[in-house]
């Protein structure tokens, strides 16, 4: 075909052939009959057809197109179906003469028609999220298409087409034409030609084969996985097919990528490591990927405008529009240099290196031994309560080196702790080394090269590098060409002062590098701008933390039942109030961790924990004041009736502990306990602990003297609503009565106030008091775990048997109680407590120490300084007002539980039967990781967020969850 005749085809509109005309040519060439739902397309005229024998797709293409192009697409198709690695294809549907194509008239215009089945699955393109997952999938299924057509061969596969990748150049220029606006035209051809110049010279070393050219959202079909990620393993259009450039394949599929990637071009990334796994591309194909993604960004541009024109009524081409544009502002948001190096990096491939032989010192007058670096990463010993945050804060600490030892610098490539922030695009690493060191030092020509001068800003351009320097009083000439070792100025600065000197080398020339890049972005960059070590010697590199090899050596030495959050979770090695950072100076919000009820990194804690370390720390069998003066705080904490404490070191040992007493005092042993409850892992609070979460034959596995009752879960369980407590009641009165038969009495009740491990739900009005007295009417003693719900927690209640307004026999604490320190306690009666003295002496060599009992005590001291309870319900009574807001939204937001902060939202498949959201809720948790928050499903269905996060949760960061899970809901996960 001539250029001329692709011009025309390139202008023409949609055939114009209604639903009654296709409705016609079904009946009469393929004897169906159906409801027809026209599908959208740029040039073509698809209708999905629903029929008695079946849905099919009737495509409708203008004559213009040879006949062989499209007898190529249906021997394509045919093609794969013989190849078992092949993606799924629909099959081609024959009429009732047998032919596969028909030629026919409507209106006086000629047309050609095919029927194809229709491919059943999800797309990707109406995802506003397309996870890792789904876009190495994607990645995958191009790869295997492509290797399934290597051997594929057709006359019309040699055809004219506007979206030929080969064609770009051209096409784009045709296009050009239609676009008014003269500033979008000009930005448009000017991309075209940076993306032209970088293809042409790896156009030789580019293979051609058979390729489909339009592996997009559009065109595939998939199923969803476990974690609810779409896997698209089907291809149901073939109209683009064409012998073309193996790599302009992929770029075709990594272009579509774009408009959901929220403006992060390396979200492609995943797509190009899974295509490079299975069909791999050369090192020339890698570098040529990226321009041939921009170019087939300008082209999407330029057609869309350009069809808009010809076709003003065509939605589809509208609807896309914005779409295209996303995706050529996601293609130029970065340089292309950039994105050849993360391409490289990420199909495993080596980034070529600047020639630095034969450079000279940059501080001739400085030996590097002598520099001081200052370590200002995430674990430096430096930083301590927050001190980071201050704005100079790594200045101060530079300065203060240079002070002590004449000359000190940053590290390359460290991730700074003043930089971390909850931003998803947070720059940490250290793209370049700054210096403190005496004002006028000599500053030389490490290698040959021309000066450039702006701004205070010096640039010495060489062969492959550019070297970037601010802080000098210039001694040469701009735009002077100079040698290696000559003087280019002194660090600023009066004499007898420190200056600074900042450096930072480039080998892309002309290009001003960023000082600092996201974790994501780090590798590419560092491939751009190489580590200044090479000018200040070896110790200006900072160490790097292998997180994955450190991965593999926990779970080679510890014990596997010991599990970690998340499958890849980030290193977190610092926590100030309710953040974590990782080793990449990443923070994360913590909504999880009751344990640490004050926050992460509480100066007065540290300060009073190690001052007593200093001092003493003993077992509690010795006599010092703090055992004395903790144990009359505890027992001030609770009613006037439980006035004992016993100090141990866990939930599980206060827990073990509560039923020891419970059945020493009774001298019975059968136990009663709710179903799905946790209560820990010891051999006896093991035992009571029901959840099927935390060990899935627990229903089975039970010994004889436990008797669990059914969950007042006024939610999903046998009773709904708040007034059920008489229903429940009546469900616990059989197993009481059984107990009672059996003639071995009742020890005791041990239960939540709130139920903890189903999500924070509160029992129903009234049951603790019923089931309190059944039990002690029959001499048992009634346990409140408040290991989880307790102290303060709540917000409008210290305790959680106070929401039931009930008085516990026993109560048992542990977790916040030491913010993290292993500290538990359990607080009775002094009778009660007695009762344990029959079986011998008790202690617990820690529980209690010294150390223990500071800790616990400057814990309540924080509690009551910064009035954490009222922070937790105003807060807490903040955000459940946020997550009750997404129940009216989002369907699979079922029902928000609990009071201040310890919270749980269910989410459900189906509001009416409950349908636990297990798999999607997993997925939620681990998108929410991506985005900035720590959270972790919960519940017996392993479909609730535990909302438990430190007590000095701020509202900033209340409605920074909610925003961001919001974010999830609304885009997917």
């Amino acid at each position: 075909m001539t250029d001329e005749g692709l011009v025309d085809r390139m202008a023409l509109p949609r055939p114009d052939v209604t639903v009654a005309d296709a409705e016609e040519i079904l009946l009469a060439h393929y004897s169906l009959s159906g409801t027809l739902v026209e599908l959208g397309s740029q040039q073509d005229r698809n209708y999905r057809v629903d029929s008695d024998r079946g849905r099919y797709v009737l495509k409708i293409c203008h004559a213009a197109y040879e006949t062989r192009e499209l007898e190529a697409q249906n021997a394509a198709i045919h093609h794969l179906k013989s190849k078992p690695d092949a993606p799924r294809v629909p099959n081609v549907i024959a009429t009732n003469d047998g032919r596969e194509i028909v030629v026919l008239t409507v209106r006086g215009q000629g047309y050609q028609v095919r029927l194809l089945e229709y491919l059943e699955g999800r797309g990707l393109t109406e995802l506003r999220y397309v996870a890792p997952a789904s876009v190495a999938a994607l990645g995958a299924l191009c790869a295997r298409l492509a290797q399934a057509l290597a051997d594929f061969n057709h006359p019309g596969l040699d055809r004219s087409l506007q979206w030929d990748l080969r064609r770009a150049g051209p096409v784009a220029v045709q296009l050009l034409s239609a676009i008014t606006d003269s500033a979008a035209r000009d930005r448009i051809a000017k991309t075209m030609v940076m993306a032209v110049r970088r293809i042409q010279p790896l156009a030789p070393s580019l293979r051609l084969q058979a390729v489909h050219h339009d592996v997009t959202g559009d065109n595939v079909v998939g199923h969803r996985n476990a974690h609810g990620h779409t896997i698209p393993d089907g291809v149901i259009d073939f109209g683009d097919i064409i012998r073309g450039w193996l790599v302009g394949d992929l770029a075709v599929t990594c272009a579509s990528l774009l408009h959901q990637a929220e403006g992060d071009p390396f979200h492609i990334l995943p797509a190009v490591t899974a295509y490079q796994a299975i069909y791999p591309l050369t090192a020339e194909e890698l570098k040529a990927l990226w321009p041939l993604v921009v170019a087939r960004a300008v082209i999407l541009v330029a057609s869309g405008e350009q069809q808009i024109s010809v076709d003003p009524e065509n939605d589809y081409v509208r609807g896309n529009l914005d779409r295209e544009w996303a995706i050529f502002d996601t293609a130029m948001s970065v340089p292309f240099e950039l994105m050849e190096a993360a391409i490289l990096k990420a199909a495993g491939a080596d980034v070529a290196a600047p020639e630095t032989s034969g450079w000279l010192p940059l501080l001739p007058d400085i030996d590097p031994a002598g520099i001081a670096y200052v370590d200002l990463g995430v674990q430096s010993p430096h930083f301590s309560a927050g001190n980071w945050l201050n704005s100079d804060m790594d200045w101060r600490l530079l300065a203060r080196a240079a002070t002590e030892n004449g000359t000190a610098a940053t590290r390359y490539g460290e991730y700074r702790l003043s930089r971390a922030g909850t931003a998803k695009k947070q720059a940490t690493c250290a793209l370049h080394v700054d210096t403190c060191l005496a004002a006028g030092s000599a500053v030389a020509a490490p290698f040959a090269g021309r000066i450039g001068w702006k701004d205070q800003h010096l640039t010495l351009t060489g062969d492959s590098v550019t070297l970037h320097l601010d802080g000098l009083d210039l001694s040469v000439e701009d735009q002077a060409e100079i040698a290696a070792g000559d003087p280019l100025g002194t660090v600023v600065g009066e004499a007898s002062s420190l200056g600074g000197l900042r450096v930072q080398l480039c080998s892309v020339a002309g290009l001003e590098p960023p000082l600092f890049a996201t974790p994501r972005e780090a590798a590419a960059w560092s491939a751009l701008c190489p580590s200044p070590s090479l000018l200040l010697g070896p110790e200006a590199d900072a160490p790097r933390a292998d997180s994955t090899e450190l991965l593999a050596r926990r779970r080679a030495h510890l014990a596997g039942a010991q599990k970690n959050y998340y499958a890849a979770p980030p290193q977190i090695e610092r926590g100030w109030r309710e953040h974590l950072f990782d080793v990449e100076g990443r923070a994360y919000l913590d909504m999880v961790n009751n344990v640490s009820i004050l926050g992460h990194g509480h100066p007065k804690l540290a300060a009073a924990i190690g001052a007593q370390w200093l001092r003493l720390n003993t077992n509690s069998r010795f006599h010092y004041a703090a055992i004395t003066e903790f144990s009359e705080r505890l027992a001030a904490l609770a009613p006037d009736e439980l006035d004992t404490v016993f100090l141990v070191n866990s939930g599980s040992e206060a827990n073990d502990l509560a039923l020891r007493l419970a059945q020493a005092h009774s001298g019975a042993r059968n136990m009663l306990c709710l179903l799905e409850a946790y209560h820990g892992w010891s051999a006896a609070s093991d035992a009571v602990s029901t959840s099927i979460a935390d060990n899935p034959q627990a229903l089975t596995t039970r010994p004889d003297w436990v008797h669990a009752v059914i969950s007042p879960n006024t939610y999903r369980g046998a009773f709904r609503g708040p007034n059920t407590a008489s229903a429940y009641l009546s469900a616990v009165t059989p197993v009481l009565e059984a107990i009672d038969a059996g003639g071995g009495g009742l020890a005791g009740f041990i239960c939540e106030a709130v139920y903890g491990n189903a999500g924070g739900i509160p029992l129903p009005d009234g049951y603790l008091q019923q089931v309190y007295g059944e039990v002690r009417a029959r001499g048992g003693l009634c346990i409140a775990d408040e290991v989880q719900v307790g102290y303060g927690r709540l917000g409008h209640y210290f305790w959680g048997f106070e929401q039931q307004g009930v008085v516990p026999d026993i109560i048992t604490i542990a977790k916040g109680m030491g913010n993290g320190h292993p500290l538990g306690a359990v607080i009775t009666t002094r009778e009660i407590a007695q009762s344990l003295e029959k079986e011998g002496t008790f202690f617990s060599s820690t529980g209690g120490s010294p150390v223990s009992c500071v800790a616990g005590m400057t814990v309540l001291d924080i509690i009551a300084e910064e009035k954490l309870q009222e922070n937790a319900r105003t807060v807490g009574d903040h955000l459940k007002a946020r997550l009750a807001a997404l129940i009216d939204r989002y369907p699979v937001a079922g029902a928000v539980h609990g009071m201040g902060l310890y919270l749980g939202l269910e989410f459900v498949r189906d509001r009416t039967t409950l349908e636990p959201a297990t798999e999607e809720t997993a997925a939620i948790c681990d998108r929410l990781l991506a985005l900035g928050v720590i959270m972790q499903p919960t519940g017996d269905h392993q479909n609730v967020l535990k909302i438990k996060p430190p007590l000095c949760l701020s509202i900033e960061s209340a409605d920074f969850f909610a925003d961001m899970l919001e974010k999830v809901l609304d885009e997917g996960w």
